[in-house]
């Protein structure tokens, strides 16, 4: 039975869950599994260095720190947009995923965080920034990557 490491093919579960409060944030149990090439960069190599020397059938739950997974909250990526740079009929609320283009015009996701007449407050952190995660694995197949 192969163990994963690098060169291939793996099919799992997963869930992905905040470690302080055990809300779940992601999770495939419930749905098809995903499957990944190691190194792809489809999973953090965060989370495929937990996965190494796993095989088929083996389950594993890990605790990810915030500057191995997502990285820690930073305050400087909280800006403050004029309200003029939005369309006036676009309908602003907190909480609202808006995306913006930098200069080298690569999509930017943030999230309303509060408005007024003026300015809008925008966060451009990775939602899950600053936290600790645990990161629940069921690995259901693993295969050498067919190079053509």
């Amino acid at each position: 039975m192969l163990d994963i490491g690098p060169n291939c093919r793996v099919r799992l579960h997963f869930v992905l869950r905040l470690a302080d409060s055990g809300e779940q944030v992601d999770s495939t149990f419930e749905k098809m599994p995903a499957e990944l090439v190691i190194g792809d960069g489809n999973l953090p190599s965060a989370f495929e260095a937990q996965i190494f020397g796993l095989k088929a059938g083996d389950r594993k739950v890990s605790l990810i720190q915030p500057e191995d997974g997502f990285g820690q909250r930073n305050p400087s990526n909280v800006q403050k947009i004029a309200r003029g740079n939005f369309d006036p009929s676009f309908e602003l609320s907190e909480g609202l995923v808006v995306s913006f283009q930098d200069k080298a015009k690569t999509e930017l996701p943030g999230v309303v965080m509060g408005f007024d007449a003026s300015l809008v407050t925008v966060d451009f952190n990775h939602p899950l920034a600053g936290y600790e995660l645990e990161f629940e694995v069921e690995i259901l197949d693993v295969r050498p990557v067919e190079i053509h």
